[in-house]
């Protein structure tokens, strides 16, 4: 790449950087142009390109910039790209403890996208989910812990959002969700007991920010004997411990400092 190449990605990165900041109303080119240090002639141009490829947008009426769609996919790619990278060796030993097959998945909007998978050894595998799919939020054990950690607006907005998406999957109607979000809050964890799959049964728990905020969540899944009864908590032990590990990692926390589920307790064997 030559010199002024060079030159004008480093301009574009530093317009880039300017845009991911928060601004509600938007970035008046005067503004840019201050924050970069770069001329408004120049600042202008490099905008005007950014504009073309869809990755800054200009609102009609307030005349401001803001990020575009294309810079809103690249985002979304590194999210999952790096919880994939992060959650691999997580899944890798969930997997080898257990036997039994562990999702990492995220949440993006109203759903829930699954990252990762690692396949345990046990004989009889529960591949419901692929790296790829997605889920409206709640559908799912490790969806259900991503729904049930957000705040109760967000999971009304969630639940309104996937009205037509949620008739797609029966017995997941809204009163069965909130249902749900409650039993997850209360327990700590997430269970599916055969929802999506008759004779499958999966459990998740939500990985959390120190503010208490969803990053991802962790969950297992395995025929219906593997997950109920006396082996439950220590499933459920194996995966706080990950999930306060990959929060680390996320966050570049200690596990001590994150928060793996809302309540620590195991249940009652």
């Amino acid at each position: 790449m030559t010199e002024p190449a060079v030159k004008t990605v480093d301009r574009v990165a530093r317009i880039m950087r300017v845009m991911a900041h928060d601004a509600p109303d938007g970035w008046k080119l005067a503004d840019i142009s201050r924050e970069t240090g770069f001329g408004k002639a120049t600042t202008h141009r490099l905008i005007g390109a950014l504009v073309d490829v869809g990755f800054l947008y200009q609102d009609d009426a307030s005349r401001r910039y803001r990020l575009g769609i294309n810079a809103a996919r690249i985002g979304e790619a590194a999210r999952q790209q790096e919880l994939a990278h992060r959650a691999r060796p997580v899944l890798a030993r969930l997997a080898a403890a257990t036997e039994d097959t562990v999702f990492a998945s995220l949440r993006e909007g109203s759903s829930a996208v699954c990252v990762a998978r690692a396949v345990g050894p046990f004989p009889i595998r529960t591949l419901t989910l692929e790296e790829g799919d997605r889920r409206p939020l709640g559908v799912g054990a490790g969806s259900l812990a991503l729904l049930a950690a957000l705040p109760d607006e967000a999971v009304e907005r969630a639940i309104g959002r996937n009205a037509a998406w949620l008739a797609d999957y029966p017995g997941f109607d809204a009163a069965v969700l909130r249902s749900l979000v409650a039993r997850t809050r209360r327990d700590g964890y997430a269970l599916n007991e055969g929802r999506i799959v008759s004779g499958m049964a999966a459990v998740g728990v939500p990985v959390l920010d120190t503010e208490g905020r969803p990053l991802a969540a962790l969950s297992l899944a395995a025929i219906a004997e593997r997950v109920g009864g006396g082996r439950l908590p220590g499933l459920l032990a194996d995966l706080r411990r990950e999930a306060a590990l990959l929060a680390a990692a996320l966050t570049g926390a200690t596990a001590g400092d994150t928060v793996s589920c809302s309540r620590e307790e195991s249940p009652a064997p």
